[in-house]
């Protein structure tokens, strides 16, 4: 497709080299993604149909633009938008929203359901071109940015920086059953009814049978410095055992831990509540691969007001959830000296989008 002298179109796995260079004209050596720098790795991805790119370029070549989605697997329904460049030579021209926009009818037509994705909270650019494209926010994760992260466009941090999450819808999804706890049942809601899931909200059972042991999988993802706890079943000793292993991580020096509790599983409902009294405070809900579906996300800092940063927000809907995201911190006793601004008009390119949090390999 051209647009103008620019030519939109998708990235071969012959080519998977270029996607490494893009981010090292953008990042540096400080993108977390550490496998966009592996050219092999790229074109693996591609090749397998777990990475779909879309560019950007003009009519000798030059990339100026990269938007890429990522699956677990070839057949899934929803994916996860990553991998955003900007080039210098392309900033100012509102490119990225026309190659995200080309990436979307892409896999639209292939028949994806939605994309998940995450814009840096630092400025407002990145979450208005996922507004503009129909995008809508489900949820906040703080401190999820690495200080050393570079993009050579933003001032430099001095700590880590904030992250929107984002839901865009491309087709209906199936109808399901979640269980969210009852303390989150009205910010669940609200982000059902902006997003236009298909989600609907039933009550857990008072009783909940849960074995005595828990099934958990850790990720840790040594680009962020963070890691993800998937709760696969819960049990028993569910509280102690995340107790323990954020323990662990934290003295291994990790940042931040997020847990994700599978909506979609009754004992989900009962189970967070338990999870409160180690201080987790909700961030949002999203996909996760490893859970078949919406979880609710539980995070945790470990030097919560070392992470603090200006928070810009785009929409209204993006204001009061981050609101709700900082109360409940606040609820808990974690005090987060962030401040906020909504920003709701402000043009750009689409910078700094997709540093990846969903748990696909």
């Amino acid at each position: 497709m051209w647009v103008g002298d620019i030519r939109v179109r998708m990235l071969a796995a012959a080519e998977s080299a270029r996607l490494g260079d893009a981010v090292r004209a953008v990042y540096g050596e400080t993108y977390p993604v550490l496998w966009a720098y592996d050219a092999e790795e790229v074109a693996r991805r591609i090749s397998n149909g777990l990475l779909i790119s879309a560019i950007a370029e003009t009519t000798e070549g030059e990339l100026l633009c990269h938007s890429g989605l990522v699956l677990a697997q070839p057949d899934d329904v929803v994916g996860h938008a990553g991998q955003a460049l900007t080039l210098p030579a392309a900033r100012g021209q509102h490119i990225f929203t026309t190659v995200k926009r080309y990436l979307v009818d892409w896999v639209t037509a292939r028949g994806l359901v939605g994309m998940y994705s995450e814009a840096t909270a630092a400025h407002p650019y990145s979450q208005r071109a996922l507004l503009d494209l129909g995008g809508h926010e489900t949820g906040f994760l703080l401190g999820f940015i690495p200080e050393s992260v570079d993009n050579s466009v933003s001032a430099p941090s001095s700590g880590r920086q904030s992250a929107a999450l984002f839901f865009l819808r491309l087709r209906p999804g199936r109808d399901r059953m979640v269980y969210p706890p009852s303390r989150h049942r009205g910010i669940v809601q609200d982000t059902i009814d902006v997003c236009d899931f298909r989600s609907h909200l039933a009550d857990a059972p008072t009783r909940t049978d849960l074995p005595a042991g828990s099934q958990l999988h850790i990720e840790t993802r040594p680009g962020d410095n963070v890691a993800v706890l998937t709760v696969v079943q819960a049990g028993h000793d569910l509280t102690a055992r995340v107790d323990a292993e954020r323990s662990r991580l934290f003295a291994e020096g990790v940042d931040a831990l997020y847990v994700d509790l599978p909506l979609d599983r009754p004992e989900s409902a009962h189970v967070s509540e338990s999870l409160e009294d180690l201080k987790l405070t909700y961030s949002g809900i999203f996909l996760n691969h490893r859970a078949a579906g919406d979880v609710l996300r539980l995070q945790s800092l470990r030097r919560a007001t070392a992470m603090s940063h200006d928070v810009v927000v785009a929409s209204p809907h993006g204001a009061a959830l981050l609101d709700y995201v900082l109360a409940d911190m606040e609820a808990v006793g974690q005090s987060v000296a962030q401040t906020h601004d909504h920003q709701p008009d402000v043009p750009g390119d689409g910078l700094l989008e997709g540093v990846p949090l969903v748990t696909a390999p």
